[in-house]
């Protein structure tokens, strides 16, 4: 049973920065494809589009920090907090980024038609990181407590 729990154990401390990374993956690639797609409709403005598609990438640093600062030994006493902390973390962070990148794509569409709109339509997109930041401010918090 106790080997049980220090591989959950493990498995916490690497769950931010795995689950974080395959969030910033998929939104990423959500915003990328829409930002592919406006640069093949547009004459200019590219700069803008990659660097919209990119913002999904911050929780994947989120996911770093989390790991770093949840890495210690793990024995059976902490295992079960640091399984609910990093599993918990990581799943935040990983829908985080994905919705994060559908709004990117959104954005795109929007400043593509409109790039005057560009500060407005990355709002939600920033209200999203907002609640990365919640997730992984309170992670930390958590890990000092162990």
């Amino acid at each position: 049973m106790s080997e049980l729990l220090v591989l959950l154990g493990w498995i916490g401390v690497f769950a931010p920065l795995a689950l974080a990374a395959i969030g910033s993956v998929l939104g990423c690639a959500t915003a990328g494809q829409a930002a592919i797609g406006a640069m093949m409709e547009s004459d200019g403005g590219y700069g803008r589009f990659v660097g919209v598609s990119a913002l999904p990438s911050s929780q994947s640093i989120y996911g770093i920090v989390a790991m770093l600062t949840l890495a210690r030994p793990v024995t059976p006493a902490n295992a079960a907090a640091l399984f609910a902390i990093g599993t918990l973390t990581g799943l935040a962070l990983l829908l985080s980024a994905m919705r994060q990148g559908e709004a990117c794509a959104s954005a795109i569409v929007a400043v593509r038609e409109k790039p005057e709109v560009l500060g407005l339509a990355l709002a939600p997109a920033a209200i999203i990181e907002g609640f990365a930041v919640f997730v992984f401010v309170f992670a930390l918090y958590l890990a000092g407590t162990l």
